[in-house]
């Protein structure tokens, strides 16, 4: 239907050019036009006009061999006819005055186009031809300088483009179509109403002002609907919005058609939708719509049905309540009412227009030869016109009325200003004026173009080079009354010489449904802080997917195209939508792992220390004695630094905290293992040196002992000197995008120092391993070489775990590892050392004799002597 509505209107547009070339060469007209039906007044100007009185025309058969029968038109406008009779009454009004066109009168001549694009083109030639042929261009042109018409803006471009090649001004009541502002085309087109252009943009501003982003749009299949609803829809993308469905209303109103382009508003999920067509097409739109119980949709009406009276019906309250759009201004007219209800067909016999419209009020027949009162009963001279409630005989909605009202002032003062014009200062060449007794159309063109007055309503009137006038439009809102009548609420403007161009009274407004909370349409909500759009394959930008920040981002505004990044410092909050200072992580005296492992260290220098009294108290004794308490009494000095110095790894680091913890860690343990290698080795070559001829003990004196510990300690204070002149430890901020704390960590400064401490440990460990091995099957009483073994033992097992471990734990675990470690060592030194020893001393006091301890050694003798 839409391209067969194009070709139609393309074809009619061809053939106006035709005949306008044709009439130009020579002026015959090939059929008569003396069969439509005018009404007609002689003045000494007489206005053309062109009114769409019926809907359509009814198509009667040719046979080709003989003169078509006089056209038929069908459904009668009723509000139509008050524009036609409203410019009647400009006309009178004009006639009566003094002071506008003093010495002239204005005359009309009226044809019915009916509302289709061949019928307007013959009414066009009819104004033109004066009826009289073979005349002459001149004739052609007849008594008509100007036309006032048509309504349909597909009716005014087949107009325009034929009295446009005779440079006859037009001036539209109807027209809004934004194509007909282009002067190359069509340059004697004036219009009194805005073009769609301004009516579009005061749309979009209407759109955007509540925050509606998905909108359906119906067009009219028409100049008029697709031309409005292109540009629509081109305006809302630009500010933001999409739309969610485009479709075209077609003429016939197929049901099929009609049924699918209705099922796109529930497929598409939008709640607005806006119907740029004529109030035919609305309705038959409207009337799908009901019958497939249609809903909770907020329609957007355009200028063309937003007060059209035949869609105010009841039937229709139920889903166009609440309905908005823009109408232009209005205007109260004294005097028009009581001039409409003036007419009866006895006082206009001959006005055929009068008759048919009598006939459609009443529903009766006058005996005229019009084809649909054949069938009604005559009328009987009761009726009355004033008695009727009738969309022609209500004023209260004076727009396209007041339009026609403004036409007739504006063509009125355009031809004052000629009869005004001074010789020598006229606009024309040489400062000419116009023949006022032979008004050329061109000439009244020219003052057309620049007419400015204010009429009685306090509105200017002027047109600008487009011929378009000043926009100004009434924001309506469908309300019901009390009666359950529509109600055309204005609820805001929009004037384009204002600012703000725009304004709302939006406590005023009634939604659809009877609601007052303004309705939601988009395709999705919108993103609040903490999320990102993500749009969705396939489907318009509007249509998204709110996508959480992942950690580490955040956004802080709605709708929100990408997550910032944090800084390294920051990490993003619960919400993603703000960044807050990461948590510094250490292992403190105030976590769980850090008390623990304190009461740990704190437990076993408590420990050491009551071993330390004990050997103190029994040094006399022969256990101790024998043990030699010089090397137990540094071994448990050493083992307590040990437990100590594991305090120094909780807390936050310090740069005297990292140089401490693992220089202290590293020459206590060293000091230990020194002692308990030199023990090892003296209690080893004790054994040896009993084999005859063997002198071997006189260099393993306490000096020669004392000097090993002192050698062996020096070396690991060496390197842990060089290690804090050259790359001291010092606190580090370990920081990474993917986490949300900063790791707060002692960097070892030099890895190759770290290495050498741990290994120069585990050297010494390793050889009082070997030594302790050898010497394990010595007699109990005499040396403790198993004890040392299981001790060196679980000291090498628990840092070969170490060094995995402590490489996989991550943050505070890294430093708890080596913390446990130390202890774990610690404790193992401590436990299988001197747990043996404080069992005789404390339970066996018996065997802490030197009887005990000599019978013993006897015993161990001979079983050397018999080895």
């Amino acid at each position: 239907m839409a391209f067969q509505s194009v070709y139609v209107c393309l074809s009619v547009l061809l053939l106006s050019t035709l005949i306008s070339s044709q009439l130009l060469q020579n002026c015959r007209l090939i059929r008569s036009t003396s069969d439509l039906p005018v009404l007609t007044e002689e003045g000494d100007i007489t206005v053309g006009a062109l009114f769409s009185l019926h809907d359509t025309v009814l198509e009667s058969p040719s046979s080709f061999t003989a003169e078509p029968h006089p056209t038929q038109c069908s459904g009668f406008n009723f509000r139509t006819f008050r524009w036609m009779q409203t410019m009647i009454f400009a006309i009178e009004e004009i006639n009566k005055q003094k002071q506008l066109l003093a010495n002239l009168t204005l005359g009309y001549k009226i044809y019915d186009s009916c509302s289709t694009h061949f019928h307007a083109l013959r009414t066009a030639l009819a104004l033109m031809n004066e009826n009289k042929e073979g005349k002459g261009i001149s004739e052609c042109q007849g008594k008509v300088p100007v036309v006032i018409g048509d309504g349909g803006s597909t009716l005014s471009l087949v107009v325009a483009h034929f009295l446009g090649v005779f440079h006859v001004p037009q001036v539209s009541y109807f027209s809004s179509c934004a194509c007909l502002s282009n002067k190359l085309e069509f340059p004697a087109f004036l219009r009194t109403m805005p073009s769609d252009f301004f009516q579009v943009d005061a749309l979009a501003q209407l759109v955007r002002h509540f925050g509606w982003t998905w909108v359906g749009t119906f067009a009219g299949d028409d100049a008029y609907g697709r031309g409005g609803a292109q540009i629509f829809n081109d305006e809302v993308t630009k500010l933001g919005a999409c739309i969610a469905f485009y479709e075209i209303i077609p003429k016939n109103h197929d049901q099929t058609e009609m049924f699918r382009i209705v099922q796109r508003i529930r497929e598409s999920g939008t709640s607005v939708v806006l119907v740029f067509a004529l109030e035919q097409d609305a309705r038959a739109l409207f009337w799908e719509a009901l019958r497939q119980n249609l809903t909770n949709i907020q329609w957007l009406a355009s200028e063309a049905w937003i007060t059209a009276a035949v869609l105010s019906t009841p039937e229709f309250h139920s889903i166009l309540q609440g309905s908005m759009g823009y109408a232009i201004r209005r205007a109260d007219i004294p005097g028009l009412q009581p001039f409409l209800l003036r007419l009866h067909p006895s006082k206009y016999p001959q006005d055929p227009f009068v008759l048919q419209f009598w006939e459609e009020m009443f529903k009766c027949s006058l005996g005229t030869s019009n084809k649909g009162s054949s069938y009604r009963p005559p009328c009987n001279g009761s009726e009355i016109l004033a008695n009727t409630d009738n969309i022609y005989s209500d004023v209260s909605q004076l727009r396209i009325s007041y339009n026609v009202y403004k036409a007739v002032y504006a063509i009125a003062y355009a031809l004052d200003s000629m009869l005004h014009c001074e010789q020598g200062k006229g606009p024309f060449t040489g400062g000419l004026c116009p023949n006022t007794s032979s008004i050329q159309p061109w000439q009244l063109l020219y003052y057309l173009k620049h007419v400015h007055f204010t009429n009685d309503f306090g509105e200017e009137t002027k047109f600008d080079s487009n011929g378009d006038p000043v926009a100004m439009y009434d924001l309506i809102n469908w309300q019901l009354s009390g009666k359950r009548e529509v109600r055309y609420a204005t609820v805001g403007r929009f004037d384009e010489m204002m600012l703000p161009k725009l304004v709302i009274e939006e406590k005023n407004i009634i939604w659809n449904g009877n609601q007052k909370q303004v309705p939601v349409s988009v395709c999705s909500t919108s993103c609040p802080p903490g999320t990102r759009k993500a749009t969705r394959p396939n489907f318009p930008l509007c249509c998204f997917d709110c996508i959480v920040c992942a950690a580490g981002e955040v956004s802080n505004q709605t709708d929100a195209l990408e997550c910032e990044k944090c800084l390294p410092e920051f990490w993003s909050n619960t919400r993603r939508d703000t960044c807050v200072p990461k948590l510094v992580e250490f292992l403190s005296y105030s976590d769980t792992m850090g008390i623990t492992l304190l009461a740990v260290a704190l437990l076993g220098s408590c420990f050491t220390l009551a071993v330390a009294l004990i050997f103190a108290l029994k040094r006399n004794t022969p256990l101790v004695r024998a043990n030699n308490s010089e090397l137990s009494f540094l071994i448990l000095s050493s083992l307590w630094l040990c437990f100590l110095c594991a305090l120094a790894f909780i807390g936050q680091p310090t740069s005297w905290s990292c140089g401490l913890r693992h220089t202290a860690f590293g020459i206590a343990f060293t000091l230990c293992l020194s002692c308990i290698l030199g023990k090892t080795m003296v209690v080893l070559m004790a054994f040896k040196a009993t084999l005859p001829g063997s002198n071997v003990m006189k260099w393993f004196g306490p000096l020669q002992q004392r000097g090993i510990i002192f050698l062996c300690t020096a070396v690991q204070v060496v390197i842990c000197c060089t290690w804090l002149s050259v790359a001291p430890p010092i606190p580090r901020k370990l920081m990474t995008r993917e986490t949300a704390r900063i790791i707060l960590l002692c960097d070892v400064g030099s890895p190759l120092a770290f290495s050498l401490v741990l290994g120069y440990i585990g050297l010494l460990a390793a050889v009082c391993f070997v030594l302790a091995f050898f010497a394990r099957k010595l007699p109990d009483n005499f040396n403790e070489a198993k004890f040392i073994t299981f001790s060196m033992l679980i000291f090498c097992a628990v840092w070969i775990a170490f060094v995995p471990a402590y490489v996989s734990s991550p943050g505070k675990y890294t430093v708890a590892v080596e913390i446990f470690a130390i202890l774990a060592s610690s404790y193992g030194l401590l436990l299988c050392i001197f747990t043996p020893k404080c069992y005789i001393i404390l339970l066996k006091p018996e065997k802490n004799t030197k009887r005990y301890l000599m019978s013993k050694y006897n015993l161990e003798r001979k079983y050397r002597n018999a080895n």
